[in-house]
């Protein structure tokens, strides 16, 4: 996988626990704390990632953090992510809107995911309201700034051990 310093980093690991979960980040994500720090907060991408961290070790599950300002890596994340992942939290960023080619590949690997946003989008501009991902999605969780990743997260662990209890 192709993607920022942090792609692919296993940021949490619970030997033989629960499920192996698949963070991905898309456009402009590693700039949190930069960029527009009044809608998306001040915590940077460190701090996102020390959350997750964080958070698998406390709940007892693995999670690898992947981050790209590209589509097709995204995309390819997506598609690697089959058989080695048991579900994903995406924040697709501004391909939210615009990616077909993002949700086809989350309904190609059939895998259960949950979309967050950092900030509201329900509540911003009007072509930040159209999500092409939320239609398969299992959840959405929105306008919680970082916290909303552990709230995915913690989500996707109780769907995964109701849905397909034999698998974890």
């Amino acid at each position: 996988m192709n993607g920022s310093a942090h792609a692919g980093r296993a940021v949490a690991s619970s030997a033989g626990a629960g499920p192996n979960l698949l963070v991905i980040n898309g456009p402009n994500i590693n700039l949190l704390g930069l960029r527009e720090p009044d809608i998306y907060g001040e915590e940077n991408y460190d701090a996102l990632l020390s959350l997750v961290e964080q958070t698998a070790r406390e709940h007892g599950f693995r999670a690898t953090c992947y981050q790209s300002n590209h589509e097709g890596d995204l995309v390819d994340a997506i598609q690697q992510a089959f058989g080695v992942y048991d579900g994903i939290v995406i924040n697709p960023a501004a391909y939210t809107h615009t990616s077909i080619a993002i949700l086809d590949a989350l309904k190609a690997v059939g895998m259960p995911f949950v979309e967050v946003h950092i900030s509201a989008v329900e509540t911003r501009e009007d072509f930040r309201q159209v999500s092409y991902v939320r239609q398969a999605a299992a959840a959405t969780i929105t306008g919680r700034g970082i916290q909303g990743y552990q709230d995915a997260l913690l989500f996707l662990c109780d769907f995964l051990a109701k849905s397909q209890p034999e698998r974890l």
